[in-house]
């Protein structure tokens, strides 16, 4: 199994760089004070599709060979990652088939819709995924690019970390969500490539665990049932991800949903930005451990802003 190194994620930098946001760094002098650290928001929320997946979309996209540009590509997923691909793919004017569940946020389903790619609904579990997508593959030909089990999609999803260390390169701590570890494999590689003195956390839903009790066991261990908020986190670590992981972060804490919502609102509020549930798990890491970050410079990953805004967190009727 290749893994990939800080070279691979500087070449998949300079491959995406005309195609993607060179996102801003942004910090919050009343949250510094709250949570008495200083904090460095890498605000993908404010990337293309409103993601950081569509840096690891654009990255396996023009890694394709010809041949495979005109088949197309397809992918199965709850929504950022098939915004990303479907957008990554028309840009190059290839083909995206794409496989959704029938449960995924309205606001995803739309903007994937938007982009112009093919849609399959199935039923939301995996099997019914990838059955879905692998019947597509072989009626088109189409490439699969896995929303975070591919290596080029990890190299291209670690560039927020390479562009965030590029502007502060004095951080104590870096960290990320950990849903199928896509995100915390290209961050934990990056940063670990040039400093290996800075530590590498994840951030997990206490009710999507999976990642946590994979890595503090030592055995891959698939979620079940998963059901939090931040619902771009609840698919499982693959193999390729468990294995980067383990071999770079230091640790992986878990967060409860009332942190979750409480961090998102803070956010919004404080800095005035819209973030997902999932990048609110970074936040809520800090306020749930203050002990570990009290005083240190850290830096974290906002994963997204994509959020249907008639089913905020704390309105009444709204998710909780």
């Amino acid at each position: 199994m290749k893994l990939p190194t800080l070279t691979d994620i500087q070449a998949a930098h300079l491959r995406i760089s005309p195609f993607i946001h060179r996102t801003p760094v942004l910090t919050s002098n009343q949250l510094n004070r709250i949570f008495s650290c200083e904090l460095f928001f890498k605000c993908e929320n404010f990337q293309k599709v409103g993601a950081f997946k569509f840096r690891g979309a654009t990255n396996a996209v023009l890694s394709l060979t010809d041949g495979q540009k005109k088949a197309g590509v397809v992918t199965h997923s709850s929504g950022n990652h098939a915004a990303a691909l479907s957008l990554a793919a028309g840009i190059n004017g290839i083909k995206a088939y794409i496989v959704m569940p029938e449960n995924a946020p309205s606001v995803k389903k739309n903007a994937v819709a938007g982009y112009g790619a093919e849609i399959t609904y199935c039923k939301p579990t995996l099997r019914a995924r990838e059955e879905a997508c692998k019947a597509i593959m072989e009626s088109t030909g189409a490439t699969l690019v896995h929303p975070y089990d591919n290596f080029n999609v990890i190299c291209g999803q670690g560039t927020a970390a390479l562009e965030l260390l590029e502007e502060r390169n004095d951080l104590d701590l870096v960290i990320a969500p950990v849903g199928g570890g896509g995100l915390m494999s290209g961050t934990s590689t990056c940063v670990k490539g040039i400093n290996r003195g800075i530590k590498v956390f994840g951030a997990e839903p206490l009710n999507a665990s999976d990642a946590w009790k994979s890595f503090t066991t030592g055995i891959l261990t698939p979620s079940v049932n998963p059901l939090t908020i931040a619902d771009g986190l609840l698919t499982s670590l693959s193999e390729l991800t468990f294995s980067i992981i383990r071999k770079n972060v230091d640790e992986i804490l878990t967060v409860t949903e009332e942190s979750i919502i409480s961090s998102m609102k803070l956010v919004w509020e404080r800095m005035k930005i819209i973030i997902e549930p999932s990048s609110a798990t970074v936040l809520a890491v800090i306020g749930e451990n203050p002990e570990l970050f009290r005083g240190k410079k850290v830096g974290l990953i906002i994963s997204g802003g994509n959020v249907d805004l008639t089913r905020l967190p704390w309105k009444e009727g709204g998710m909780a």
